[in-house]
Formats: structure tokens, sequence, C-alpha cells
């Protein structure tokens, strides 16, 4: 069973990005991913969201990129959206730690992408270093003749990731820096709603 307090977060994020993708905003799932690796070294990115509901937030990756290898050695994570349309302005902040979907998820979102995007999948080693573009439409090129009047299969190196929120905040901005927001954090188990100064 759902808690009530986590419950009422999901609905405020639900109402809010639907708000957003009736806003001019272009890309209303886009949110920041900020991961740290091993070294202590922060990173972000952004991302689309795929989906939510009560088990988490999901985005899928390359999990030998850097944000895939920093998540596989500290498997803790922050989203953010922003969505200036809205009102003053409204930020989502969302921190937890981070699963891998099931295979079958993963299964299901690659075989929904269109198969250009799937073929870039295959033909990137992403974040590694590349010597030229050619090098890369190259790669491209082969993988599509390796394909081609067949499905494209979802590469093993390529899966998604569900963030299990921890802590949600609300920040709805406001004239002169007065700021509204409010907190959602599970602590001991149970979730807490609270106030914050801005």
């Amino acid at each position: 069973m759902t808690d009530a307090l986590y419950q009422d977060a999901l609905n405020t994020f639900t109402d809010l990005l639907e708000q957003a993708k009736r806003s001019p905003d272009p890309e209303p799932t886009a949110m920041t991913v900020a991961t740290v690796g091993r070294d202590g070294r922060p990173a972000a990115r952004t991302v689309l969201l795929k989906a939510f509901d009560e088990r988490g937030f999901v985005f899928f990756t390359n999990f030998s990129s850097r944000k895939g290898r920093q998540l596989a050695a500290n498997p803790q994570a922050a989203l953010l959206f922003h969505w200036k349309h809205l009102r003053e302005g409204v930020q989502v902040k969302i921190e937890g730690t981070v699963e891998p979907v099931s295979a079958a998820e993963a299964d299901a979102y690659f075989a929904s992408r269109p198969r250009g995007s799937q073929i870039g999948a295959w033909a990137s080693l992403q974040s590694q270093p590349l010597a030229s573009r050619e090098l890369f439409d190259r790669r491209v090129a082969d993988v599509e003749k390796r394909y081609e009047g067949q499905d494209v299969p979802r590469p093993p190196h390529w899966s998604g990731f569900r963030l299990v929120p921890e802590r949600i905040e609300f920040w709805y901005g406001a004239q002169f820096r007065l700021h509204e927001r409010q907190c959602y954090e599970r602590i001991d188990g149970a979730w807490t709603q609270a106030m914050l100064y801005p």
C-alpha cells in the first residue's frame, strides 16, 4: 500500500507534469540527472523521463556511459525538473536510490523507439573519445547494414534505471524571491511533509 503522503507527492508531480505538457515548454519531460562517481566528483546531464509510478522515475541510457558507470559505482542520484512557463517558475527535485529496470521493461521501451535511435544505441560508444564524425557515421552505416530487413534487438549495454525516491521537493517561484517550498521526505520508512524557508 502506497503511503498517503507519498501518493500526495506523486499526484502533485502528475498535475504539474500535465500542466507542463500543455505549456510552451518544448521538452516537458526533460530532467537533469546528477550523479557522483567513486572519485566523489559530481556530474550532471539532461535526459528524458520515460515513465513514473509509485515504484519510481524511469530513464534509459547506455550502461557503459559516464552516468551508467557512476550509477553502477554509487547508485544515488538526484533529478531536477525546471518548468519556467508554470506560474513564476516551478522546480521539482527528486533524490533517491537507483536500480536497473527489468529486462522486459527495457525490451519493451527499446522496441518502441524510432529505428534510427535503435541503430544509434548500437553504433555509439557513449562517452568514449571519438576520433572523427566520419568514424561515427561509418559505425551507424555498419549497424544499419547488419540489421537491414530485420528488427533491431536491444544492445546488452543499453537499459534503464528507476530512481526510487527518498525526497521530493516542489519549488514554486514568487516575486521578490519569496518562493514556496514543499518537501516530502522518507525518514525511517515513513513519509513526512514540511514547508521550507525559500
